[in-house]
């Protein structure tokens, strides 16, 4: 089934009548997040590889207007006017890995308004999906306070690929592995993996099952101690690495229990045993709230492996991102509903460097001096303005943007409770803009034309 198909059936309709009545202007579509969740007190930018991709091969053909059709109960004539459509617009967009705040542009669309308004569903599915995913492991890594973190989601994320785009978030906000081999493979990260508890129970006994496992190889040998008796598997964990002479890394795992004093039990263990490298990993059912309060309590803990809180985003599974209208053939335009007001005409993100203040403006308004422009052009006329690379140092890089916003992020947004998030403040042209929409819509009769109001 083609990508084209990937839509909201209203997006269909109304991209049809656009192309009926000849209303082909370009239009703004601005992509945003209202408010954060509850515990949130920032985004992290994500999902814009994707959606360049699919806009990049967006092309209605034959085969869609025919399923278009039945979609539609109507004939495929009926369907004619969207045959041949692609994407010919232009894009503006947050660079992935980069900070963000609510009510700033994820990234803002300009096609013909047909373009513009079909691809809504998929753009605003992979980006506000990947932000929220992003944003919560980003989270994980600040609790950690610079231990490793790993990703092991894959197994209970809301399909295959949201496992990948999982452990791609995490891998652009500073996570050091995945259990996810194809996401390892694809995005050049490290594959991780201990082993599991069937693995303990089909041999005789704990002792039989680490040396067998020891002996496959692995690197580092991580044993699962907590099968049967903790206490009792960390004897035979300790007993089994001291025979492990080869050079490669050692360690154990918890996954279930009191874990900050498992920890400190395993750490002694380990340590009693002449195993002072050895490390301790700890998993199930983590998230950054347990990451913290493991830091906070002195956990003995040198790997924090987390999965489904993380990989799912558990606490807060979606944002309240929206793909708004803003602008139609010069026209700035905006809405008034209660509670989901928008602001009007296509925008940029004056960044203080630094840090420190986000100014919320117009396109073309000058970039103040000190400041950075955070939105930068990256489709022209249904082309990428940058050279794709390949899809690990498109991750690469987006890692290096993360650490850099990450290290000049006030020390609220960055709390794991009730952190808070810093608001852009709107420039006074903005401001203007805004006020001046608002009164021409609140006056009688809109021009017959359609064109701008006078101000």
């Amino acid at each position: 089934m083609s990508d084209a198909l990937v839509t909201d059936l209203y997006e269909v309709t109304m991209a049809l009548t656009y192309r009926r009545l000849g209303m082909a202007g370009p239009a703004t579509f601005s992509l945003f997040v209202r408010d954060l969740p509850p515990d949130r007190g920032f985004l992290v930018a994500a999902g814009l590889e994707s959606a360049l991709d699919f806009l990049t091969g967006l092309h209605v053909d034959d085969e869609d207007v025919a399923d278009l059709a039945d979609a539609l109960k109507r004939s495929p004539a009926d369907l004619e006017p969207l045959h041949g459509l692609r994407f010919t617009g232009d894009v503006w967009a947050v660079s992935e890995g980069r900070v963000v705040l609510p009510g700033e542009p994820l990234l803002e669309v300009t096609a013909p308004l047909p373009e513009a308004q079909l691809v809504e569903t998929y753009v605003l599915n992979q980006v506000s999906h990947q932000t929220a995913l992003a944003s919560k492991a980003a989270r994980s890594v600040i609790a950690a306070i610079g231990r490793p973190v790993v990703d092991f989601g894959l197994r209970r994320c809301q399909g295959v690929q949201a496992g990948m785009h999982a452990a791609r978030a995490a891998a652009i906000v500073g996570f050091a592995s995945t259990s996810n081999v194809a996401a390892a493979l694809r995005y050049g990260l490290p594959a991780t993996g201990t082993m599991a508890h069937s693995f303990v129970e089909v041999f005789p006994d704990e002792a039989r099952a680490f040396r067998a496992f020891a002996a496959g190889g692995t690197d580092p040998v991580t044993l699962l101690v907590d099968t049967y008796d903790t206490g009792h598997g960390l004897e035979v964990a300790a007993e089994v690495l001291r025979e492990v002479t080869d050079g490669r890394g050692r360690g154990i795992r918890l996954d279930s229990g009191d874990l900050a004093a498992l920890a400190t039990d395993a750490r002694r263990t380990l340590d009693a045993a002449g195993l002072t490298s050895a490390r301790v990993v700890v998993s199930g059912g983590l998230d950054e709230f347990a990451v913290a309060d493991l830091v906070a309590a002195g956990a003995p803990v040198d790997v924090f492996a987390v999965g489904t809180r993380v990989a799912t985003s558990a606490d807060a599974p979606y944002l309240d991102a929206a793909y708004k209208l803003v602008e139609y053939d010069g026209r700035p335009v905006m809405k008034l509903s209660t509670g989901k007001v928008t602001a009007p005409g296509a925008k940029q993100v004056h960044r203080r460097e630094g840090g420190g203040e986000d100014v919320l403006a117009t396109r073309t308004e000058p970039v103040p001096p000190g400041y950075e422009a955070l939105l930068q052009p990256v489709m022209r006329a249904g082309r990428r303005t940058n050279v794709a690379g390949t899809p690990a140092s498109a991750v690469a890089e987006a890692r290096e943007r993360f650490a850099r916003d990450l290290a000049v992020l006030p020390e609220d947004a960055r709390r794991t409770r009730t952190p808070v998030a810093p608001r852009p403040r709107t420039s006074a042209r903005l401001a203007e803009l805004t006020t001046e929409v608002v009164r021409a819509l609140r006056q009688p009769g809109p021009p017959a034309d359609g064109s701008a109001p006078s101000s």
